[in-house]
């Protein structure tokens, strides 16, 4: 590192360090969006509040009700006296599920007939219905299979016919946490750069001090590199508390290599920084600069399969989501972080990350150096 490039990153180090509000926002946000994300974006869902109107207080309906009670799916804590009970609470939200067993349920049994239960969902929240909706039929095959066992006197698995034995790879606990935390260090890392970025250099354009060194012997691509130094050393300083805090805390298992996701980490790193850059050119004020940042960071968000799945999106934002660097990032981190594979099945995704980093820092610094001309 030559002299002037050395001055350059000296200067932006004390910048930071003086700003004692955004140093702490640089070192602590990613914890605490880590923690808030990690325990409040999870499918993982558990422990529904349940009504129960029994009306037939058979043996039978309090073996079923048995059978919900046993999972961790449903916690069934409130008992209606009748079956408005069950609509009110609904509508309350008091409860997410409820179950409505009829009169003559257990007389229809013994006869060896069919007998109907009606399982209601709060279907207000898609995904919280989805979970139940699929736990309360397996719940209710389970006790079906129990009782025709019962009736016939055999074990209907010694019957034959076709066992389907589902394996699940890489997540088998099937762990929300596993999959989002991962995510997270795209995520953060192109909140941190982007706006941090734009920011500092706007912000010397607003104190006049980016004419000062323009006026001095440096050159342009020195002035770019010692004012964006400083944010790559935050961002894997983050990256860093993520991993560790991910790893230690949640039990999120680092299955890849380390020097890969370093690496991967540095392309994307790259794109992030170009676009903060871009967005310093275009901004007059901190204000436009954190506006412009929240409008590029919100489709990548949304477009990049962190919240949202892409396969479920229409064609025509699938095929925008091509345009967004972070969905080849997250890619790459899970990839990494829960399958362990090397360099070769994530090769498209690198390689696109590069390009976007050429391109995007290239742009950036051109723009860039025209406005200091």
């Amino acid at each position: 590192m030559n002299s002037r490039l050395f001055a350059i990153t000296y200067k932006e180090i004390i910048h930071i360090w003086r700003d004692k509000r955004a140093l702490v926002v640089m070192l602590f946000i990613p914890v605490v969006e880590l923690f808030l994300l990690g325990y409040a974006a999870t499918t993982d869902i558990r422990h529904l509040n349940t009504a129960v109107y029994d009306a037939d207080r058979s043996a039978q309906s309090r073996a079923l009700i048995a059978a919900y009670r046993a999972s961790d799916y449903f916690d069934i804590n409130h008992f209606a006296a009748n079956e408005a009970d069950l609509g009110r609470w609904l509508d309350s939200g008091a409860v997410r599920a409820a179950m409505l067993i009829p009169s003559g349920y257990g007389d229809k049994l013994a006869r060896g007939e069919t007998a109907q239960v009606a399982f209601l969902l709060d279907g207000s929240d898609p995904s919280i219905a989805t979970t139940a909706f699929a736990a309360s039929q397996s719940i209710g095959q389970a006790q079906n299979t129990k009782i025709i066992e019962q009736t016939l006197g055999v074990d209907i698995t010694q019957l034959g016919g076709i066992e389907v034995r589902p394996r699940v790879w890489y997540n088998p606990e099937l762990k929300s946490s596993n999959y989002m935390i991962p995510a997270l260090i795209g995520l953060i890392l192109q909140f941190l750069t982007i706006m941090f970025t734009a920011q500092a250099i706007v912000r010397e354009r607003e104190q006049g001090t980016i004419e000062q060194l323009v006026v001095t012997p440096i050159h342009s691509w020195e002035l770019i590199v010692g004012k964006l130094a400083p944010y790559s050393f935050v961002a894997f300083f983050s990256l860093a508390e993520i991993l560790v805090i991910g790893t230690l805390w949640f039990g999120v298992p680092i299955r890849g290599s380390i020097p890969l996701l370093l690496g991967a980490s540095f392309l994307f790193l790259l794109t992030t920084l170009g676009l903060g850059l871009l967005i310093s050119t275009l901004a007059q004020s901190q204000q436009e600069a954190m506006l412009l940042t929240l409008i590029i960071n919100l489709p990548g968000i949304f477009l990049s399969g962190f919240f949202f799945p892409l396969e479920a999106m229409p064609p025509f934002l699938q095929f925008l989501s091509y345009f967004i660097p972070l969905r080849y990032m997250l890619l790459i981190l899970r990839s990494i972080v829960l399958k362990g594979v090397g360099i070769e099945p994530i090769f498209p995704a690198i390689a696109a990350l590069a390009v976007f980093a050429l391109f995007i820092l290239g742009a950036a610094a051109l723009r860039f150096r025209k406005r200091l001309e």
